[in-house]
């Protein structure tokens, strides 16, 4: 799992290994917390929701907080340019670089993205995060540490979880060096993969993922239709999505009018091992801005009224 890279980018021995995070007795819980908080940052902003329709929405949130956290303006080279975002999400894959432009337009209809002249190079336009977008980051960051705090209880994760504004900017900038690692790891995941190349897919997943866990059985069958109305997609491409999950050996379309799934076991098992991969990673940074965190002036009363 890239172990010797890693350790070399975060400085330090790290302190857990892949294989132990996907064998941990724990794993459940940590998945039903890790979704119940993703639905949450998601369930009651129906905005959020419509935003985040389009497949490449998620990596650009996350690249846009981590490249302007990672400028300095006296350093040509990293300036939050369309370049250098354009670059930063074609790591992964998802976004050709006219769908990039679609997307920042967009993000910058609605307040989430602003664009502005560079101070040293009028030539050169500036892409700069809002509150909102900030915000919204802060909160989608928030819920992936929840599995680590669910598995690993005596690790400090207060600061991330508390949503602190000034460790959330230490930790978008920490990101950057991971960013090339972090790719190689995803492209190890052709099911994530799979979702998050549909429209709206990590969120139709996550609840029927969800609504299979709160039916207390993991191989009970599930309605999938009704995630169309309530993301805004058509039934016609939920359905075009379950085909390629049942393709992928993921589930099993049953029920009248095949209008239900089972979740097979690979899918529960591919899923964990993509949750067991953001978990690692995640530690990693929080390790690094931690060793940073900690020798701040004043910030052991920034992260004891964290903690309250």
């Amino acid at each position: 799992m890239e172990r010797d890279e890693l350790e070399r980018l975060a400085g330090r021995p790290l302190r857990l290994a892949f294989e132990d995070i996907l064998s941990h007795p724990r794993l459940p819980e940590a998945r039903r917390a890790y979704i119940n908080s993703f639905t949450e940052v998601y369930g009651g902003d129906p905005f959020l929701v419509r935003l985040l329709l389009e497949a490449g929405r998620f990596l650009v949130f996350h690249s846009a907080a981590v490249l302007e956290a990672a400028q300095d303006l006296s350093r040509r080279e990293t300036w939050f340019t369309v370049a250098a975002l354009k670059q930063q999400l074609a790591m992964f894959g998802f976004a050709s670089p006219r769908q990039v432009d679609h997307l920042l337009a967009r993000l910058r209809e609605v307040g989430f993205i602003e664009q502005s002249r560079a101070p040293d190079d009028r030539r050169v336009w500036l892409l700069a995060t809002t509150d909102k977008l900030r915000a919204h980051h802060t909160a989608w960051l928030a819920a992936h540490y929840v599995p680590l705090a669910e598995a690993y209880p005596d690790h400090d994760y207060g600061p991330v979880l508390s949503r602190n504004r000034s460790f959330h900017t230490l930790h978008c900038r920490a990101c950057l060096p991971f960013t090339a690692p972090s790719a190689r790891l995803m492209m190890t995941l052709p099911d994530t993969l799979l979702f998050f190349a549909h429209a709206a897919g990590p969120l139709i997943q996550n609840a029927l993922l969800k609504a299979a866990m709160d039916a207390g059985d993991l191989t009970a069958a599930v309605p999938y239709i009704d995630v169309a109305d309530r993301f805004g997609v058509s039934r016609t491409h939920v359905r075009n999505l379950m085909d390629s999950a049942e393709a992928a050996g993921l589930v099993r379309i049953v029920g009248r009018g095949g209008r239900s799934i089972e979740i097979l076991p690979r899918h529960w098992a591919s899923y964990d091992r993509g949750l067991a991969v953001g978990m690692y990673l995640h530690d990693i940074v929080n390790l690094v801005v931690m060793d940073e965190w900690t020798k701040r002036p004043g910030e052991d009363a920034a992260r004891q009224l964290a903690a309250l």
